[in-house]
């Protein structure tokens, strides 16, 4: 019935409820709605802290601080990959940039054909769909809506031929002041911390934020016991101060590497060596374009257009799609190439830049050669991810950094200079062929992450997957995980509209168990 801070807990707490929820993202938040609503007994906890639109003044340094895990330095193993994955209450829905699609149809067939996923179909969701988008107010982008940023893309991708679409948002009222990233100052956003977490409240839920889930113990066949203690408020760091929660149901919604993190620490559910692996990253590869005339790309709405013309690209190569991103001064520094006066000079053009994005579609290989990441632990229990760099994948971040940079020129850059460590400055198509020579090898060409799936994967034989098709972990009676973990591929769009389609979908599973 109420939000707590952990880091305000003046002794152990020892708490009882009907539903346990790791986790208050796009997953945990739908489905605690949901099941207190139902009239269950539930508490959630989030590592991330409590924050509110009162507490998002829009400065990059202090809100990357807060609201991202390990402050934005996350990162794979040999950091070639960096990955920007929310936590505070709302998860990364807080931080996103409220880019909204239903799982494509073709997606989910081959998770029935390839992985025996049974009666989670594109058609059983649409009603859940339905009834998220007309909750969050999900609606596509008006075109005049579209800022500079986008409208390069836009541009671009039409003269070309390859087919922009404009993009649903789940926003309210908005303001285009561009730093949705950095949480919304006027709630505008429609995500988890101002929607389905209020909305739990109301029906009696209790969430304890600031509350790091270190082990789950189980009896038998049943999840007895989750096991967190306090954080700090510096979020760094733990505090004496223990919170054990017993339940009927656990529901594990930590996303796509905290779950099996905290499977491998608790030692359990990984009977078959599945938890942790096929994760999936949506590797991302982008282009700086510097125009003649002021873009500003840290204002207006992050996204609103992109292209799929890219999506299949044949059994052999990697897909990818097109988007285009904001660019702020701290984010924009430090990811730019080059030091001194070459990084100098692209910062001096920011207000002139823009930043197009191609986002691998990962998972879709049957020869098993495209298997992403493996999740496993570093010493103190923290996730290690380790992602497989693949002639596949740099054939795509070669492929995809082209026709990116083809889009900018058709749009009127100046000149596009590439994330390589030797950045790459082209400035006409008859220099395309530079690109071909640039090396795609891990950290000589940066990488990012902002969509995260897999690791827990559904299915229908255990031995290749963790839970069933009703998302029910296959060794244990009562433990549920709901969120983009239980991908068994990557998307080939943005993930937050099929999670909360998935948990709204999955919460009627929990219910029948309580």
């Amino acid at each position: 019935m109420a939000i707590y801070r952990g880091t305000e807990l003046e002794k152990d707490l020892s708490l009882e409820c009907d539903v346990c929820i790791v986790g208050s993202g796009a997953g945990g938040a739908h489905v605690a709605a949901r099941l207190a609503a139902a009239g269950k007994r539930v508490i959630v906890l989030e590592e991330g802290g409590y924050y509110t639109s009162d507490d998002f003044n829009m400065d990059e340094a202090e809100m990357f601080h807060h609201l991202y895990q390990e402050h934005a330095n996350r990162a794979t193993a040999d950091l070639s990959i960096s990955i920007l994955q929310g936590r505070s209450v709302g998860g990364t829905t807080t931080v996103n940039w409220t880019t909204s699609f239903r799982t494509p149809k073709p997606v989910m067939d081959y998770w029935a054909g390839r992985f025996g996923v049974e009666n989670l179909t594109y058609d059983a969701l649409v009603p859940h769909w339905e009834r998220v988008e007309e909750r969050l107010n999900i609606r596509e982008v008006p075109l005049d809506f579209m800022n500079r940023n986008n409208r390069v893309l836009w541009d671009g991708a039409t003269k070309l031929g390859w087919e922009p679409h404009l993009l649903k948002r789940n926003v309210r009222d908005c303001a285009s002041l561009g730093y949705c990233g950095m949480g919304c100052p006027l709630d505008a956003k429609q995500s988890m911390l101002v929607t389905m977490i209020p909305e739990a409240v109301d029906h009696g839920a209790d969430v304890y934020a600031n509350v790091r889930v270190q082990t789950i113990e189980s009896e038998g066949s049943r999840i007895s016991k989750v096991n967190g203690v306090a954080m700090h408020p510096d979020g760094n760091r733990t505090t004496s101060r223990t919170i054990t929660v017993r339940s009927k149901v656990t529901v594990l919604s930590g996303g796509a590497i905290n779950n099996p993190a905290l499977l491998l620490r608790s030692k359990l559910g990984n009977r078959n060596g599945r938890v942790g692996k096929r994760t999936f990253l949506h590797p991302v590869i982008a282009s700086a374009a510097i125009f003649d005339d002021p873009i500003e790309p840290f204002y207006g709405a992050p996204q609103s257009v992109a292209s799929h013309y890219f999506q299949d690209r044949g059994p052999d190569k990697m897909g990818f799609f097109i988007e285009a991103a904001p660019i702020f001064p701290v984010f924009g520094g430090s990811a730019s190439p080059g030091i001194g006066k070459d990084l100098q000079e692209i910062m001096d053009a920011l207000y002139r830049m823009n930043a197009t994005v191609a986002i691998g579609i990962d998972g879709f290989d049957d020869k098993d050669l495209d298997e992403g990441a493996t999740v496993t632990l570093k010493d103190g229990g923290h996730p290690k991810i380790d992602y497989k760099w693949t002639p596949r994948l740099s054939e795509m971040l070669r492929e995809g950094n082209k026709r990116v940079v083809e889009i900018q020129l058709a749009a009127g850059a100046a000149y596009t200079q590439s994330f390589h460590t030797r950045g790459v400055k082209i400035r006409s198509t008859s220099e395309l062929s530079k690109l071909d020579s640039a090396p795609y090898e891990p950290n000589r060409v940066k990488c990012f992450t902002a969509h995260q799936m897999g690791g827990c994967i559904m299915g229908k034989d255990p031995k290749v997957s963790v839970v069933d098709s009703r998302l029910k972990h296959h060794e244990f009676d009562n433990l549920f995980i709901i969120d983009g973990s239980v991908f068994p591929t990557s998307l080939g769009v943005n993930p937050q509209l099929s999670i909360y389609g998935l948990s709204s979908w999955a919460s009627q599973h929990v219910i029948a168990a309580v």
